[in-house]
């Protein structure tokens, strides 16, 4: 993958800072374009958790962006209050251990 683009990087940065939680996701939370991105945008939403979701298929330089950005390399990508927390299987694991719960808790999300 080549250097991240300047302009990527910083619409990338600023959803991030902008928004407690965010979930790059193919697709949109109400009508996810993949399995793994439903599977993550169901857990938030049965969290009740509020979330922006940020489909990454209307541009391909957000798609290839965000995995340079994140060192990651997959879709989806959740951040909570800044930090990159993982993809569909870690967020499947943390969400079964208690673990992702536990993490909104510390960092005062508000859920159910």
């Amino acid at each position: 993958m080549s250097n991240l683009d300047e302009n990527v990087k910083q619409r990338i940065q600023t959803e991030i800072d902008s928004n407690n939680v965010v979930l790059f996701m193919k697709g949109t939370p109400v009508f996810p374009q993949c399995g793994f991105s439903s599977m993550v945008s169901q857990v938030l939403n049965h969290m009740s958790v509020e979330f922006k979701g940020i489909d990454v298929l209307t541009e391909t330089s957000l798609r290839d962006g965000i995995k340079i950005f994140s060192d990651w390399p997959t879709v989806p990508q959740l951040y909570v209050k800044g930090e990159f927390v993982g993809g569909c299987d870690i967020i499947r694991e943390m969400y079964e251990s208690g673990e992702l719960k536990q993490l909104f808790d510390e960092k005062s999300i508000s859920n159910n």
